[in-house]
Order: C-alpha cells, then structure tokens, then sequence
C-alpha cells in the first residue's frame, strides 16, 4: 500500500468518526460521559486537521477552490429566506 493511500484511508476515517460524534453527543444524557466524548471528538479533530495538513502539503488532496463572494451571498440567501 502507497503512503497516499494509507494517508487518504485515514483521512476518510477521520473524517467519518468526526461526521458520528455530533449524533452521539446530542443523544448523551450522561454528563461525564458526554464530556469524554466531546474531548475524544476533540482529539480527532485535531489529528484531522494534522493529516488534512500533511495530505494538502503531499499533493495528495487538493481542495475545491474558495467560494466567490457571490456564492457565499446566494447560500446566505437561501438559508435567509427558510
């Protein structure tokens, strides 16, 4: 297996467990667990950002270009209006 694609595989991980703590957290009544979790989502967040950095500087992840201010307007817009 090629550094990009263990890169890349983790990545998804990542960003697969970071898309399932904020169900998690919002469904924990448990005060001391729910703070775990929150400081796990936290970590993993961290190794995100840290891996995105690493695949970003590689070449192996190229992110879509920045939104025109007229894009960003538009979004604003419809999220506005309901």
């Amino acid at each position: 297996m090629q550094e990009k694609d263990i890169v890349s595989d983790y990545l998804s991980c990542l960003n697969g467990s970071l898309a399932g703590y904020a169900g998690i957290i919002a469904q924990t009544e448990n005060q001391e667990l729910r703070q775990t979790i929150q400081q796990m989502r936290d970590q993993d967040e961290a190794r995100q950002y840290a891996i995105f950095s690493i695949a970003k500087q590689k070449g192996y992840y190229i992110p879509a270009e920045q939104a025109t201010q007229e894009e960003i307007n538009t979004v604003k817009n419809q999220f506005a209006q309901g």
